[in-house]
């Protein structure tokens, strides 16, 4: 009798869903990895989208050396400017990188549409997902359940205001939100622990509601137009060197 072998096809642990260009730094290539699962306590377990600067430098390097405007464009936070992110990227960041620098990583194709169907997406886990190009982007929140996002490059040159589709605006003043939520666009608050909510703002419900997870909130879906804006108080470890009064109030057009 002749036995027959079950064929069976191993879920990978993350999909490089594009390699190119950055939409806001064209010279310099990106890549930009879907990893399927996460402990991450304050998200659960959504996909995350990791955007690397590609080439042979890993992360740290790449911020250490300043050379991250490809990914993070002129966000404020970003470390080589002194800024608070709160991202630490000797921890997940570099565990992917190095994985994607073995080879462990497919290209994504039809075939693995499923691993992103009928789940929840987040946008840029690390770097800024305005750098990916607006097509790519579209495609992975065609096939998800839903998605979060958000930009701090809605004043960059380069900025395709069709991501604040997929993206809350994020801001770090008061007259930030109420300029860029005049521009139709939903913001995203960074506030300091004493500053009070406005009207047109909820506070983040995983500080409100026992540590509601992202996965199961859905408020900073980019497709929720009808709820408000979101504020949350400055967190993570560098979040006693955020002063409100010390970030430049940008001037919106």
């Amino acid at each position: 009798m002749i036995k027959i072998k079950k064929v069976t096809t191993k879920t990978p642990l993350g999909l490089i869903v594009y390699q190119g260009p950055s939409v806001l730094e064209s010279e310099t290539d990106i890549v930009v990895i879907a990893t399927l699962t996460s402990k991450n306590e304050k998200t659960g377990n959504m996909v995350q989208l990791w955007i690397f600067v590609d080439g042979e430098l890993s992360p740290h390097e790449i911020a250490k050396q300043g050379l991250d405007a490809s990914i993070c464009g002129h966000c404020v936070h970003k470390t080589t400017v002194g800024g608070t992110c709160y991202v630490d990227l000797s921890r997940a960041p570099n565990a992917i990188w190095k994985s994607y620098k073995k080879g462990n990583y497919p290209a994504f194709n039809s075939g693995h549409a499923r691993h992103l169907s009928n789940r929840k997406i987040r946008l840029g886990a690390y770097g800024d997902p305005a750098a990916v190009p607006y097509s790519v982007l579209k495609e992975v929140t065609d096939i998800s359940m839903s998605f979060t996002g958000y930009t701090h490059q809605a004043h960059h040159k380069n900025f395709d205001s069709r991501v604040a589709s997929f993206c809350m605006v994020s801001v770090d003043t008061p007259r930030q939100a109420i300029r860029y939520q005049e521009k139709g666009y939903r913001t995203f608050r960074v506030a300091l622990e004493q500053d009070e909510v406005m009207e047109n703002e909820l506070q983040c419900l995983n500080t409100t509601q026992d540590q509601l997870q992202c996965i199961d909130c859905g408020l900073c879906d980019g497709l929720n137009r009808a709820s408000k804006s979101i504020a949350i108080a400055v967190h993570g470890s560098r979040k006693n060197s955020f002063k409100s009064s010390l970030i430049d109030v940008l001037q919106v057009a």
